[in-house]
């Protein structure tokens, strides 16, 4: 029985422990800033920036602060200039991403190729500090990619990603996609919506707020939309709002 005891007791301590993950509410502030993010620290409780292109020492500044730092990671697609471009075998790269040059869709569908390139990638944001995750490109499966990716193969991986960084003690946001949410919702921590005003879909997104997690309902200058609406409805609704350039560099506008 002591050397039953002692072994569970090692493996505990063997064990890594996280801390509660964070699962913000709604009426969190948000910042998002992808190029050129500079160190400066901005005034909102949480900050998404790219994984690759910033050290641990900047986010850990940023946490020394108060802030709970993102780490933004495509999950959904292949970036030609990251470090880890040469991991991705050929059986992954499917098509090119309409308006952004360098990146192909990836089969999401293949989670025996493609998780343990993720899986680097996650740890890789808890190595340098991040407390949260953004997967981008969520959407394969609704578009011209070169795969046939269903919804449930994308339900599957939704699951198995969330899964995978609530193992490794993060945090992670479900980005658009409104349409998998409630297949999901149990397994996500806060939404990430792009556009969802010149698209006339914000109100999709109740149910996050329904069951307390924010929503950070982003909009862009280049679809010249009426902020003054936009602020209205997202007050209404419980969201987050905030106006970007599409460039996403630290250029922002809150509502009042």
């Amino acid at each position: 029985m002591r050397a039953l005891l002692f072994g569970l007791l090692i493996l505990c301590l063997a064990t890594p422990a996280h801390a509660e993950r964070w699962v913000p509410e709604p009426g969190t502030t948000f910042e998002w800033i992808l190029q050129g993010y500079d160190g400066t620290i901005p005034s909102a409780d949480a900050i998404d920036i790219d994984l690759f292109d910033n050290k641990a020492a900047q986010v850990a500044t940023l946490k020394a602060a108060g802030k709970v730092p993102i780490c933004y990671v495509s999950v959904g697609s292949w970036e030609n200039w990251r470090p880890d471009k040469s991991d991705y075998p050929a059986a992954l790269l499917g098509k090119p991403l309409d308006g952004w040059p360098g990146e192909r869709y990836v089969d999401i569908s293949n989670i025996t190729l493609l998780g343990p390139i993720l899986l680097k990638r996650l740890d890789l944001c808890v190595a340098k500090g991040f407390l949260a995750v953004e997967p981008d490109n969520l959407d394969v499966w609704q578009n011209n990619s070169g795969f046939k990716i269903s919804r449930a193969d994308t339900v599957r991986f939704l699951k198995w990603l969330a899964t995978m960084a609530h193992s490794k003690g993060l945090s992670i946001g479900l980005k658009n996609v409104p349409e998998l949410q409630a297949a999901v919702i149990d397994r996500y921590d806060w939404a990430l919506t792009e556009d969802c005003f010149a698209q006339h879909w914000c109100a999709d997104s109740k149910p996050f707020i329904d069951a307390g997690k924010a929503v950070f309902a982003v909009e862009y200058t280049d679809n010249r939309i009426n902020f003054t609406k936009f602020c209205a409805q997202a007050k209404s609704l419980g969201l987050t709002a905030l106006l970007k350039k599409r460039s996403l560099r630290d250029w922002s506008q809150s509502c009042p």
